[in-house]
Formats: C-alpha cells, sequence, structure tokens
C-alpha cells in the first residue's frame, strides 16, 4: 500500500478563522479523554475562540468487544466509516481529532476520509514524528512501540519510521491484548500493573541488544493513564537508560498557533461525552479520577454522559469501495 497521509491539511485556516467551532474527539472507548481533557484545559487557558463545544464520540459499538475482536480488516473500516458519517451528520463538528492508534491506521480506507468536508487528524502522525525525534537524538535508541493488536498487524508506524529512514532493526512492536479494558476498569489496579509487567518483559526478551537507550513509545491512548506502571517495569527489569514516550500531548500541538493564542477575553467551553454502550461505574471512576487532575469539566462530563443505543449503525453498516483490501 502507497504511503498516504494520515491528517486532511485542508481547511484549516477557515476553521482558526471562525469565532465559535465544534471539536469532535473519537475513540474507541475512553483512552481519547485523556486528549480531551487537555484539549480542554489548554483552550481555557488560551483562549482562541469565542466559543469551543467539544464532542467526545465513543465509537465503541459493543460490550462484548471492539474493533480488535473483529475477525477482517474489512469489518473494522466499515463500521468505523459508519461512526464516522452518523457523528459528520449528528454533531456538524468543524474539526474531527481520531484519538486512537487503532482507528488512525484504519481511517485512510474509510469511505469517509475520500469525502470529508472537515479537516480530520490522526494519532499516528504525532506518534511517528515524536518517536522520529527521539530515535535521532539518540543515535544507538531503539524504539519499543506498543500497540493493540490492530495497531501492531497494521505496522503503519514501523513502515512511517524506515520511510523516514530509520533502520528497521530500530523498530520493534509489541501487541498487549487485553489490556484496555483493565486500563478502564481501574488503570492503578494490581492486575493492570501485571499485565503491563508482562508484556514490557515479552519485548524486552525478543531485543537483541538490551544496553542501548530504549524508548517505549506508548501507542494507544489508554496506554498514558497508568503510564507509572510502564516506567516501573523497565526499571524492575533492570534497565537504566530509557524514554517513555506518550504522544497524546503532541497530537494537540496544532490546534494552538501562537498567532490565535489569547485573541479573545473569555472563551465560553461546553463538553459532552456520548457513547453507544453503557459506561460502568467502574470505569467512570478510574478514568474520571485521572481526568479530574487535568481538567474537571471533562470528567464531569464522563460522569454525566448520554447514553444513545442507536448512536449509529454497526451490525449492517452500509458497504464500502471494493478497492479496499
Amino acid at each position: 500500500m502507497e504511503s498516504r497521509s494520515f491528517a486532511r491539511q485542508e481547511g484549516l485556516d477557515g476553521f482558526f478563522a471562525r469565532p465559535d467551532v465544534t471539536i469532535a474527539i473519537t475513540d474507541s472507548g475512553l483512552g481519547g479523554l485523556s486528549i480531551l481533557a487537555e484539549a480542554v484545559e489548554r483552550m481555557e487557558r488560551h483562549r482562541s475562540f469565542r466559543r469551543v463545544r467539544f464532542v467526545y464520540y465513543n465509537a465503541l459499538f459493543s460490550e462484548a468487544g471492539g474493533y480488535n475482536s473483529l475477525g477482517s480488516r474489512l469489518q473494522k473500516i466499515r463500521i468505523f466509516d459508519s461512526a464516522l458519517h452518523a457523528l459528520f451528520e449528528d454533531y456538524e463538528p468543524d474539526l474531527i481529532l481520531i484519538g486512537c492508534n487503532t482507528l488512525s491506521v484504519l481511517y485512510p480506507d474509510t469511505g469517509f476520509a475520500r469525502q470529508a468536508s472537515v479537516p480530520v487528524r490522526g494519532i499516528v502522525e504525532a506518534c511517528v514524528d515524536l518517536i522520529a525525534q527521539h530515535l535521532r537524538r539518540e543515535r544507538e535508541s531503539r524504539v519499543l512501540i506498543f500497540g493493540t493488536q490492530t495497531t501492531v498487524e497494521e505496522d503503519t508506524h514501523r513502515r512511517l519510521l524506515v520511510q523516514k529512514g530509520f533502520l528497521p532493526e530500530r523498530i520493534h512492536l509489541q501487541a498487549c491484548p487485553d489490556l484496555v479494558p483493565y486500563i478502564e476498569r481501574n488503570y492503578a489496579g494490581t492486575e493492570t500493573e501485571m499485565l503491563i509487567s508482562a508484556y514490557v518483559d515479552e519485548a524486552l526478551q525478543r531485543l537483541p541488544d538490551r544496553d542501548t537507550h530504549l524508548l517505549a513509545s506508548l501507542n494507544c491512548t489508554h496506554y498514558g493513564y497508568a503510564r507509572n506502571f510502564w516506567e516501573a517495569a523497565f526499571r524492575d527489569q533492570g534497565i537504566r537508560s530509557f524514554t517513555v514516550l506518550d504522544p497524546n500531548s503532541p497530537m494537540l500541538e496544532f490546534l494552538f498557533p501562537p498567532e490565535i493564542l489569547g485573541r479573545r477575553h473569555d472563551t465560553n467551553i461546553s463538553v459532552e461525552v456520548v457513547s453507544m454502550i453503557p459506561i460502568g461505574r467502574a470505569q467512570q471512576e478510574s478514568v474520571g479520577a485521572w481526568l479530574e487532575s487535568v481538567s474537571p469539566r471533562t470528567a464531569e462530563a464522563l460522569r454525566t454522559y448520554r447514553h444513545i443505543p442507536g448512536l449509529f449503525e454497526w451490525k449492517s453498516p452500509p458497504p464500502i469501495s471494493p478497492a479496499i483490501r
């Protein structure tokens, strides 16, 4: 598959020129709420618009399993495409942020990507740019990319890094099955800690050289909630020289160009969370506790989320182009 951009550039000048904007952030679960929380906090501080409506659109379609549990890539693309069309029609966003590596690597092959009339930003390019920056800085370093099964199978991050000139042997991928639900239920829990420790151990076992500087890239937006466990896992393995990379924050840098900061006396901000599947009390309390320290407004939006069972069609979404593999 030829290289394609994972961020639509068109329309950003028009977006920044608007006094009032709607920004939608979507993810397959609650990981992207960390991106929403920072976006809300920074928007409050920088006062770039008159009004900003934030909509967090949970594109998870079933309590029984998410995109990584589906049998084919085509199914994943069709369901996410359906979610994007419903998001656009129901909320009319001026900008869509895909706060999810799994969905970002699928996005270019959706029908929505070919038709989008608003800018769409995925997190993949922020991940790749962050990794590349550190690989250049530490020329003998290696990167361990931790992600979901779909993220690892798509191999997009490695491919883009190789296109930037980095040797494939410096790039290692580690899938972390089942970690996301444990983080959502209790990101500070013992089971989450044990899973992270196991995946770090598995990744390190396959490394030919553990003495070089290691970069641990958290390529799932959920993983940052448990950052302290990732750091502890590397220390427990005796790794002295390592850096944990979290691309969630770098993804938002484009939203705050210097020329628009502080151009308003005040910004009226609203935040809402919508989900087709119920968000349980344990999830609300676990993720909400983390959000509270960054953006109390976002934590409150999670507590008062809207459960909309028919948020988008997923059991029989519309077909997509047969050209999609």
